[in-house]
């Protein structure tokens, strides 16, 4: 009778798991680390300069629908750029988290294509129907300049694509965990329209599904796995 193999130790776990591949690296997933990077300086940035300099900046940047009208390309790309609640936030943490295992995945440039669809898309799908509103005497003309900026789309979008890619136990509880969050986003009423437009994202997240499973199982066949 053949040896059984020896019971696997609790180190041999930890590194059959690799806990450091969750977190980004300059090689490994440059776009979330570059990325990573950046929101790390605006956070700096919105944390320690003269307050009516950052409300500038951020004003600038914001998706409202006056900017989507006169300036759309600069101010979608504008707002990606800020986090909303700073590098401590769960938007932030998730942002770190999700996109390295979704750039590991299925590459830097289809994961910035997840996100940026997330982003566009919902931020459309929000701001539109305000502006439509507003030409219908439904709102004031000040909601045209309401303040709309954070990566929060985009990755409710990613957390969306990734989930597609992960074995059920954990894609249901990844799901599960997240969508209830944002209903009792939404449920506390505070900021409806990015509560829905976090909805949207995640929906269209995991309507991609059948493209990132398509770019994953490519990638693994090039990998010869």
């Amino acid at each position: 009778m053949p040896d059984s193999p020896p019971p696997r130790t609790p180190r041999a776990g930890l590194r059959a798991l690799r806990p450091w591949r969750l977190l980004p690296t300059p090689t490994g997933t440059p776009f979330t680390c570059a990325y990573a990077a950046l929101l790390g300086v605006t956070s700096l940035i919105a944390a320690h300069a003269d307050p009516a300099l950052v409300h500038a900046l951020l004003q600038g940047s914001s998706t409202d629908v006056a900017h989507l009208v006169r300036t759309p390309e600069l101010v979608l790309v504008g707002s990606a750029l800020w986090v909303a609640g700073g590098v401590a936030s769960p938007f932030a943490i998730a942002f770190v988290l999700v996109l390295t295992a979704l750039e590991r995945r299925i590459g830097g440039l289809r994961t910035a294509g997840v996100f940026l669809l997330g982003h566009v898309l919902a931020t459309l799908a929000t701001e539109v129907p305000v502006g439509l509103a507003v030409l219908a005497g439904q709102l004031p003309d000040s909601s045209l300049h309401r303040l709309d900026y954070g990566i929060s789309f985009g990755v409710a979008a990613g957390t969306g694509a990734l989930a597609g890619l992960l074995p059920l136990w954990l894609r249901v509880p990844l799901l599960a965990g997240f969508a209830g969050m944002l209903l009792q986003d939404l449920l506390a009423f505070t900021d409806p329209m990015t509560n829905w437009g976090h909805l949207i994202a995640l929906a269209i997240g995991v309507a991609t599904w059948p493209l990132v499973r398509r770019w994953y199982a490519t990638r693994l066949a090039r990998a010869g796995r």
